[in-house]
């Protein structure tokens, strides 16, 4: 491969007689939003994941199990009611880690009877709450918060380019049509 595929990619930047001002802000916009969503693509997506990664650590180690009594039965629900993977809203009752005994409404088994006792997860002042995402879990989707970030700052940046371009195409076409409009009676003299 020759050094002149290298050259061709920078063309807008050499002196070329055929060169337009529009021509120059093209280049210019393509790197921006190059480097906007490469650099800054990378750079959001990083910082989204790890602020999600910290947000389930912090979970994992606040909140923990303990033991519940179910105070009403959690009936099986068909598939298209409130059950979620075989799971259904129930009365508990358990006592806070300050030894305090409190009643809520969470998601148990379903078939369970009033008096079974349950595992149900607790905040660090003990309130119900969703059990954490292992680490694993956690992982993936802090990954996936991580894209999404990347992806939510490169596809508005990309349609701001695309935007700006058709705009300066736009100038383009507008000048050669002016520039179309001086030289065109002048061929056709000659032609005829």
């Amino acid at each position: 491969m020759d050094g002149r595929c290298g050259t061709r990619a920078l063309w807008r930047w050499r002196g070329n007689p055929l060169r337009r001002r529009e021509d120059v802000l093209e280049a210019w916009i393509v790197l921006a939003v190059w480097a906007v969503v490469t650099v800054g693509g990378s750079l959001v997506g990083v910082l989204a994941g790890h602020a999600a990664d910290e947000t389930f650590a912090r979970q994992r180690a606040e909140r923990h199990p303990v033991r519940a009594v179910l105070l009403t039965s959690s009936s099986r629900l068909p598939a298209s009611d409130s059950a979620v993977d075989d799971r259904a809203p129930a009365r508990v009752r358990w006592t806070a880690p300050e030894g305090t005994t409190r009643t809520g409404s969470t998601l148990v088994g379903t078939g369970l009877k009033a008096g079974t006792k349950v595992v149900v997860w607790v905040d660090a002042r003990g309130g119900l709450t969703r059990q954490p995402s292992d680490r694993a879990a956690a992982t993936v989707e802090a990954v996936l918060f991580g894209m999404a970030a990347a992806l939510g700052l490169a596809l508005p940046t990309l349609g701001a380019g695309a935007l700006l371009r058709r705009h300066l195409d736009r100038r383009r076409i507008e000048a050669w049509g002016r520039e179309w409009d001086q030289v065109e009676p002048k061929w056709r003299h000659r032609t005829g």
